[in-house]
């Protein structure tokens, strides 16, 4: 059992209702973890750099590979565990924020799980945090509910499986001090969640389920199974209890896809192709080549030949190991005002998930309810009545490693709109994450931190390597400064313009002039409350 919370220390504002997230043996139950892995956890993050280096330095024309001191566990024969009964049928799964009413819509949206965000479309203020935790809970007991505008939400009788997504090891939460230092963000997403709730989900014949961020690499997912196997012993739960599904969003990740479910076999539950973290990871990987420079985001879809190559070989290593396969989002927002709009959105939307299901994915994402019913039909024409379609091994894959790293994109440019929309969309989502929140609907698309980090990234990527704009020269800083400057003086006269928006411009600024940022978030968490 864990003892009294020594050396805890809550830095943030008191919040409504923390009373019930912020108890000594919850506190003291994160300290544990973080006495025990954040010594590990500095030293992995370490490590990054180095592998990525590894990546990006390799001479153009020569030859990589997949790890070979890995090899092993990529030719033995070995199955993750079989899924628990709610999570085997995974066709369309919802995701979004831990606020209220967005979590009783997903939750009753008829998606068969709903990823409850406190990660990339969760803005992370002290008050979203806790009361995200404190909304997680009440999910859990069933008694979330809201009454707002003359409206009443409540949750359904039969609802989506609850599955969290914490925070990534690179981030840590200012706000909880442990001997002095901040806390791991990961270790207080995770380890607030899975005290209060671990107990009480597996009562109810659930059990606590985590979708795994950011990581790049097979040594990570070993810390993560490593917290995994000390949280239940503390609690004194069956090992196995915990299932975990991996986000391979980072190129390094995507050279070690059977490692890192081989890792947490007894704990995984699957891989997920997160698309627009995986090409920002790929820009930033190869920011400083100009062999690896990518034309505008809109013609980064999963049809160019790399991300082709990603998503194809881990439904194959997936099926290979008895995983889910999950498929990438669908952002588009409907428009109760365009049905002309919603029309065209909803046709890429089908012909995406219709490209997903015939690649042998097992399920999906949307951003949405109303995308719902599209994804669960187009899913539903291929799956039937099984639960996945594990059974389709795809050898006919053979991805190499060069088809990884492969940044040709058949007719791809940089052009002044894309210049211009990098610019809009970084500066409206980052001025909305400080006021708070963190998936941001933005010409009917839902932007969260994923495709800001992509917008800024590019933008650094291309007057680093004066990019040629199609049809307007060469991209530079004074070309970036004069579309800025003149987008902040567009967005500022709108009647919805945003409170931050100059402090957003400079953030911008900073990321897009200065040196390198890893992640827009971290020097961004500083201008949070």
């Amino acid at each position: 059992m864990v003892g009294p919370a020594s050396g805890v220390r809550i830095a943030g504002a008191s919040v409504s209702g923390d009373e019930s997230v912020l108890t000594s043996d919850a506190l003291a139950f994160v300290a544990m973890l973080q006495h025990k892995f954040n010594s590990t956890r500095l030293s992995r993050i370490g490590d990054r750099a180095t592998r990525r280096a590894h990546l990006a330095e390799v001479p153009v024309g020569s030859p990589i590979d997949f790890p070979t001191d890995t090899a092993s566990v990529r030719e033995a024969e070995w199955l993750v565990a079989n899924a628990p009964a709610d999570l085997n049928d995974r066709r369309v799964e919802i995701t979004g924020p831990v606020d209220r009413k967005m979590m009783i819509n997903a939750l009753n949206s008829g998606a068969k799980v709903f990823m409850a965000d406190l990660e990339d479309s969760c803005s992370p203020t002290w008050q979203n945090i806790v009361d995200g935790q404190r909304n997680l809970m009440e999910a859990v007991r069933g008694t979330l509910s809201l009454d707002v505008g003359g409206k009443a939400y409540r949750l359904n009788h039969q609802r989506a499986t609850l599955v969290v997504r914490p925070r990534g090891w690179h981030m840590e939460e200012r706000h909880i001090l442990i001997d002095g230092k901040p806390a791991s963000a990961s270790l207080v997403d995770f380890g607030l969640y899975f005290f209060h709730n671990a107990r009480e989900l597996m009562a109810r014949g659930s059990g606590p389920y985590f979708y795994l961020p950011k990581m790049e690499s097979h040594h990570e997912a070993r810390l993560w199974n490593d917290v995994f196997v000390a949280a239940q012993e503390a609690l004194n739960i069956p090992q196995g209890t915990i299932r975990a599904t991996v986000l391979i969003e980072t190129l390094p990740a995507a050279f070690e896809m059977e490692e890192i479910l081989y890792e947490l076999r007894a704990h995984a539950a699957g891989l997920n192709a997160g698309r627009w973290d995986y090409l920002f990871s790929f820009i930033k990987t190869f920011r400083g080549r100009a062999d690896k420079v990518l034309p505008d985001r809109a013609q980064l879809t999963m049809t160019v030949p790399f991300m082709r190559a990603y998503s194809e070989r881990l439904v194959q290593v997936c099926h290979k190991r008895g995983a889910h396969a999950i498929g990438g989002m669908a952002a588009f927002i409907p428009s109760r005002k365009d049905p002309e709009v919603n029309s065209r959105a909803l046709a890429k939307v089908r012909e995406d998930k219709e490209r997903e299901s015939s690649a042998g994915f097992d399920g999906t994402w949307v951003a949405h309810p109303d995308l719902v019913p599209v994804a669960r039909e187009v899913f539903d024409a291929v799956l039937g009545d099984r639960p996945n379609q594990k059974d389709r091994k795809r050898e006919d894959v053979h991805t190499s490693a060069d088809q990884l790293i492969d940044a040709t994109v058949p007719g791809g440019v940089v052009t002044a709109e894309g210049v211009r929309m990098n610019v809009e969309v970084a500066i409206l989502y980052i001025e909305a994450w400080l006021r708070g929140s963190g998936a941001v609907a933005i010409h009917n698309l839902m932007e969260d931190a994923a495709t800001a980090e992509i917008s800024r990234t590019q933008l650094w990527q291309w007057i680093r390597h004066g990019a040629e704009i199609d049809g307007g020269g060469e991209m530079t800083r004074e070309y970036y400064l004069k579309v800025r400057t003149a987008e902040l003086a567009r967005l500022e006269v709108l009647p919805d313009a945003g409170s931050r928006l100059s402090e957003a411009a400079a953030l911008l600024d900073t990321l897009v002039e200065g040196n390198f940022e890893e992640f827009l978030t971290v020097p961004g968490a500083r201008l949070l409350d």
